[in-house]
């Protein structure tokens, strides 16, 4: 039911039809006030009944613009009704006195339309606030992610990097502007270099930040190493790292591998968890996955992770690639992937050539200017996609 405050306009010629068309409009409760023109209503008419003989042809225009109309008429052949028509009012009433009760609740109908209009204009008005707002937000968050990715890479070493005769190099396509891939090659010493590769759940900025703390507690941990029991380096570090991700809370875990090769006596002392795919030692015209296996870093309390080594031929070639990889690959089955990946590495002499066998020549070159504007950048990416390589032992160290 409209309220009894709604202000209804009666506009007709001043008489007796007037008063009574006035009565049949007063009957909804609603508030009437019956004038001969248009001016004469007050600032809180919301609605006017008109009768065409009240109104000239001219002025249906400017008073439908003004406020909502519904035109009355005593017949439905007056020539008048068809030019109120056409001037836009929102509907029209033939012997309104006869049909008082319809006319009610034409009034009230149109009354209700207009309210429902008047919010959803001011629904849309908020919304375009919100979505500038969120604009807004969407754009500082952006560019808080572009400068958190900028860092993030920064933590990266140079590539490519020649360390007592070793060569890493990698390529790193995070999904989104930060990535949940890390890597590290550091030299120890003239005879112990140590490395590590890790991809952490997920991805994006929680995931980054674990790699933040993977740095910070590696870089820590090589500092206090006296360079004995090189053996038990790589282990050591996966159980540390698995109590302080545990001790955290954040529920992150990560798959993760770390290396320490001695240069002196060509032997890679290792230790990994939940890597997948398995590291590939190219030598002499063969691949071979390297042994071990180990719990995912960050899940379980009080793992113990494996000692692993082997020994590295006068020219090898390490590769190391995070699961996202498995993506780029045909296989049907885990197995059938593994093996077109054992393939493809042996056949590749460098990353490029890798890259363009995974058909990912035509995603950005790894370097920061090409991240910094383009990211993400790598939208085809379902996850972040990192490959790593180690070769040596001919290179010269410059």
């Amino acid at each position: 039911m409209a309220s009894p405050r709604i202000l209804i306009g009666v506009l007709d010629l001043p008489g007796k039809a007037r008063d009574d068309l006035a009565e049949v409009v007063a009957k909804g409760a609603f508030a009437v006030i019956a004038a001969e023109r248009p001016e004469e209503l007050p600032g809180e008419t919301e609605l006017v009944v008109a009768h065409v003989r009240a109104v000239p042809a001219h002025d249906w225009s400017s008073l439908t613009a003004r406020l909502p109309t519904l035109a009355v008429s005593d017949s439905r052949l007056d020539s008048d009704l068809l030019k109120a028509v056409d001037a836009g009012v929102v509907d029209y009433i033939i012997e309104p006195q006869r049909h008082g009760d319809i006319l009610r609740r034409m009034i009230a109908k149109v009354i209700e339309n207009g309210r429902l209009a008047e919010e959803n204009r001011r629904d849309r008005e908020r919304l375009a606030e919100l979505n500038e707002s969120l604009e807004t937000h969407l754009e500082m968050l952006r560019l808080d992610q572009q400068a958190g990715g900028h860092i993030q890479r920064k933590l990266l070493p140079p590539r490519p990097l020649l360390l007592n005769g070793v060569t890493c190099d990698y390529w790193l396509a995070p999904s989104l502007y930060l990535s949940g891939d890390f890597l590290d090659y550091q030299r120890f010493d003239a005879r112990f270099s140590v490395f590590y590769f890790a991809d952490v759940s997920g991805h994006g900025a929680s995931s980054a930040f674990v790699t933040v703390l993977l740095k910070y507690l590696c870089n820590r941990w090589l500092g206090e190493w006296d360079g004995t029991n090189p053996e038990s380096l790589a282990a050591g570090w996966l159980a540390g790292l698995n109590r302080e991700l545990l001790d955290t809370g954040i529920g992150k875990h990560m798959a993760m591998f770390v290396g320490v090769i001695d240069h002196q006596t060509r032997q890679l002392h290792y230790s990994l968890g939940a890597q997948l795919p398995m590291p590939l030692l190219v030598s002499e015209g063969s691949v071979a996955p390297l042994e071990g296996e180990g719990m995912p870093v960050g899940l379980f309390p009080n793992v113990e992770y494996p000692t692993l080594s082997c020994a590295l031929p006068q020219n090898f070639r390490l590769w190391l690639c995070s699961d996202g990889v498995l993506e780029y690959l045909s296989g049907r089955t885990l197995d059938g992937r593994l093996k077109e990946l054992e393939q493809l590495v042996l056949s590749c002499e460098n990353l490029a050539a890798l890259r363009t066998s995974l058909s990912l020549g035509r995603l950005p070159e790894d370097d920061e200017e090409t991240i910094s504007g383009h990211a993400p950048g790598y939208e085809e990416l379902p996850d972040d996609l990192t490959i790593m390589t180690l070769s040596g032992f001919y290179h010269d160290e410059e």
